[in-house]
């Protein structure tokens, strides 16, 4: 039986990437070693790095001036590197979800943290607008995507302050204008690579501004000088996802993903909305993330929810389970994901409608 991968990260890779990196295990760039044991100071795995660097900037079309470091430690570990390098006395945070609430929570360590806004009082079911950003703020953090609650800020914000974004799980599933943001990071186990290597795109201007010092390995300044080559990266995640940048080139580029990831996406949601059976999270539509698609049982189908979980098992669905604070179902719908796999979704919710008519 085929299996419709829609974990929410680590998660589905493209096939290709799979592919290229076994044959990197048993034997990379002819060197008859595996890339699990070359030195990543070796003239074709520093190549490697090149190229992931140089792919970045041409998908991403990063402008002159930014630098592109690939770093252990996942995005948590930028939460406090964020704070480290930018805040001199203040930064203010949007707080959309679990993640956002735990950037804002390590930056307090550094100064103080104005939260601007909160979508906690609703289960982080919807991105707030109309706040004030303050005009002395260091910078101000956003997290784009927000996987648990599946809400999405869907437009580059136009804003007087360096902006931050963690974009851990919505990078390269639609254009960014990245000129518009100071530091964009993210961890890669979502629309990239394996687990293991954290990217993070750095406007230069931006650095050097703080007085305290910084540690060596959490100053950004560090990375950029060595080319993400200070201390040994994570080589098979950052093969891997120069194999996925070259599966996104060959699909005609992240412009021609974000029509395909639309297209996934609204076919999942009109399942829901028409469908009897479930009902969405994110009420307000333009909130909704085209990355994580969550839903329930609707009113009064509630104890049918352990019923649909073993069908939609039984037809070859894995990791619909919704996270815990949320319950239900979320469907990652990643841009290594097929459309197939979204369609045989749909399908199982119609036939078990049909079901328990």
């Amino acid at each position: 039986m085929k299996k419709h991968n829609f974990y929410a990260g680590p998660s589905i890779l493209p096939q290709f990437t799979i592919d290229e990196t076994i044959k990197a295990i048993q034997d990379f760039a002819g060197t008859g070693l595996s890339i699990m044991e070359i030195s990543h100071r070796s003239k074709p795995f520093v190549a490697v790095m090149d190229e992931a660097q140089a792919m970045f900037k041409e998908l991403l079309n990063i402008p002159e001036g930014y630098s592109v470091i690939f770093v252990g430690g996942g995005a948590s570990t930028q939460f406090a590197m964020v704070p480290y390098n930018l805040m001199k006395t203040k930064a203010a945070y949007l707080n959309t979800g679990a993640w956002a609430s735990k950037a804002l929570k390590e930056a307090k360590l550094f100064g103080e943290v104005v939260e601007v806004a909160s979508s906690k009082d609703k289960t982080f079911n919807f991105i707030p607008k109309g706040y004030v950003i303050p005009e002395d703020a260091d910078y101000f953090h956003i997290t784009t995507n927000n996987t648990i609650y599946g809400t999405e800020i869907h437009e580059d914000y136009d804003i007087d302050i360096p902006l931050v974004a963690d974009m851990s799980s919505d990078i390269f599933s639609r254009p960014v204008d990245v000129s518009k943001y100071a530091i964009i990071y993210g961890g890669a186990q979502k629309n990239l690579a394996p687990s293991g290597v954290t990217f993070v795109i750095i406007r230069n201007d931006i650095l050097g501004k703080v007085e305290r010092q910084i540690p060596t390995m959490l100053n950004y300044q560090t990375h950029i000088d060595k080319e993400s080559m200070f201390n040994t990266p994570p080589v098979v995640p950052v093969f891997a996802a120069v194999q996925t940048l070259k599966w996104l080139k060959g699909k005609g580029g992240v412009a021609e993903m974000y029509k395909i990831n639309k297209h996934k996406a609204g076919l999942l949601y009109d399942e829901i909305d028409r469908n009897p059976m479930f009902k969405g999270t994110v009420p307000d539509k333009e909130d909704r993330s085209l990355m994580n698609i969550c839903f329930v049982m609707n009113d009064g189908f509630e104890d049918k929810e352990k019923d649909f979980m073993e069908f939609a098992t039984s037809k070859g669905m894995v990791g619909i389970k919704g996270h815990r604070s949320v319950g239900g179902f979320r469907a990652s719908t990643y841009n290594a994901l097929p459309v197939e796999s979204v369609q045989a979704l749909v399908d199982a919710m119609q036939e078990f409608e049909n079901m328990n008519a």
